[in-house]
Formats: C-alpha cells, structure tokens, sequence
C-alpha cells in the first residue's frame, strides 16, 4: 500500500485534530468525510481537499484503506458494525460508547473479524509513560490517585448522562486507562457523586465523583473527577510504591526517590501524533505499534462505566477477574 487513504466519520473538533495530524503524513489522504451535519463535514472534508459523504455507508462504498470514527459517545455503535462488516480497518476515538452493551457487542464483532482496531487513547504514546513503567519495574505498587478537574466542554450533549455518560466516562477514561497500565486490574469499585448537576441548562450529571479502587495485586487506590471549573485544572495520576512516589500527567513526570525530585518530559502533542502514526503504519503493514486495540479499551471502559454505575447506586461495583477474558459486565452488590 503507497498511500493510506482515511475517511472520516464525524467532523467536530476531534476529528479536526485526526485530520490535521493526518495531513501532516506523506504517505495518508484524506479521502472524505461523513457527519450528521452535512456542513460541517463539507466545511472539514474542504478544509483538506476531501470528498464529503452522506453518511458512512456512502463513505465505505468509496473503498477507504481505514475508518476514523469520530463520534459523540451516544452515536457509537451502527458505525462500527457497518465499518467492520466492510472488513475496513477502524480507529475509533474514546470513549468507545455511552453503554458497555454496545461497547461489548462492537468488540465481540472486530474479534469474530479480526480487524485491525486502535482506540485513541493517545497518552499510552507520551514518553512519560514509558518512563514510569521502567521505574516501577521492580517495585511493588501500593497505592494510586487519579484525578480530572476540569470544566463543561462547551457542547449541548456533554451535560447529559445519557448521552455523554459523565465526567468519569468521557473525561477521566485517560486517567482510568494509565491506571490499569500501570496499576493492573482493578476488581472493586466503590464511588459516590455529590447528586448536584454543574450550573448548565439540562445537565443531569454529577457535578462531582470520589471513587476508591481495589486492584488485584494488592493496591489500593482512589479517584475524583469534577466538571465545575472554567479551566482544566488537574489530569493525572500519582502513584506510590515503595520507595518511589511519581506524578504523572500530559505535562511531564515528577520522580521522587532516594536520589531526590526530578522532572522528565510528557510531549504531548508528539502522543497525538505517535497514535495515528502507529495506526496509519499498522494498516500498510509497516508497524506494530497499536497500543490500545479495541479490547484493550473496552477493558478500561468497564472501569470507567463501574466507577459511574457506583456513584449513580452508591453501591459497591465488583469486576470480572483479570484471569477471566471472556467474563463481560459488571456486578452490583444488592
């Protein structure tokens, strides 16, 4: 394959960071772009001398060398199973649904296909990360604290619980993924939501949400997500094992250890394009590089969904046992 041709399916402001990093690569074309909006997928299919679609049908008919969905978390699910049932190569942006039906059935049809799938959880790509795997190698981890403070992303959907599935869902997913990586696989949930939606016409999410973790190999851990700032305040992760306390986020990590504090850089930008680089090499054939396929990502929307049915019940959520794949859902304690 010369040249990777791309649709795009969605055309907000996601997929307009998709296609400018796509842009950039010498061997990708943007062949089009389909969107409920037909203006704006004319605006952004113009914008890069693509073909605009009516929908993804249309898109798929034109005989793309992959699939960018770009969608709200509500809209996921017919554009997946249309895209797979093409055998088209899919990148899907997170969070992969609002429900983790939907989520479930998508991923049990890219298995039974064998597509090739990425999940754009682009942090897996910042030099930090990796940073923090090598420096945790040996160390037993005891406790983590994830937390996402930030504001109302200025779009009517996002207030709404079914539509978004909440700060937790649609926000603090990035967190929750560094978590697992890093962390392992958390097996118990417990969080609460303060019950008072952010100061937003229609909103019916929790404003606030404290959750505690417990991890199969021992630790113990913590988050907190807020909506109700005009800034994003904090996105990271702490995490302390013995001897070693580090702080991770997009803007670098922070080494505390017998030698003293030390910075190293994030890059994040270069994360953005590291995970459609990867993607774009893996469908030519010329990488292996995905960090997150679909499966993976599911995995870390169960957590994200068990934090939020927690908070909404306040009840304890337990999650299928690491050592069990095929396990799927999640169970409530009555």
């Amino acid at each position: 394959m010369r040249t990777c041709r791309v649709g795009l399916v969605g055309a907000g402001g996601v997929a307009q960071r998709h296609a400018r990093v796509l842009a950039g690569f010498e061997d990708t074309e943007l062949l089009g772009v389909a969107d409920v909006v037909p203006e704006a997928a004319a605006a952004l299919a113009g914008a890069h001398g693509a073909r605009t679609f009516t929908d993804v049908e249309a898109l798929l008919a034109a005989g793309p060398d992959a699939v960018y969905v770009c969608v709200p978390p509500f809209a996921h699910g017919a554009v997946e199973e249309a895209v797979v049932a093409a055998g088209v190569p899919m990148f899907v942006e997170k969070p992969v649904a609002v429900d983790l039906v939907t989520a479930e059935r998508i991923a049990d049809l890219v298995a039974r296909r064998g597509l090739l799938t990425a999940v754009g959880h682009h942090w897996r790509y910042l030099p930090a990360v990796q940073d923090a795997r090598e420096l945790l190698a040996g160390h037993r981890i005891r406790m983590v604290s994830g937390s996402w403070w930030d504001k109302v992303p200025p779009v009517d959907w996002w207030c709404r619980r079914d539509r978004s599935g909440g700060p937790v869902v649609e926000q603090a997913a990035h967190v929750l993924d560094l978590v697992r990586l890093l962390a392992g696989e958390a097996t118990e949930v417990t969080a609460y939501g303060d019950g008072t939606p952010p100061a937003v016409d229609g909103a019916d999410i929790d404003s606030v949400t404290a959750a505690t973790l417990r991890f199969a190999g021992g630790a113990v851990g913590t988050l907190s997500a807020a909506c109700v700032l005009g800034w994003k305040h904090r996105a990271g992760l702490e995490i302390l094992a013995d001897g070693l306390a580090l702080t991770l986020s997009e803007d670098g990590l922070v080494v505390c250890d017998g030698d003293g504090e030390r910075r190293l850089p994030a890059d994040p930008e270069g994360a953005r394009v590291a995970v459609d680089r990867a993607f774009v090499d893996a469908v030519r054939g010329l990488g292996d590089d995905v960090r997150v396929p679909y499966a993976e990502a599911l995995a870390t929307h169960r957590l994200a969904l068990a934090v939020a049915d927690s908070a909404r019940t306040g009840r304890t959520v337990r999650l299928p046992a690491p050592a069990l794949p095929e396990a799927t859902g999640v169970t409530v304690d009555a």
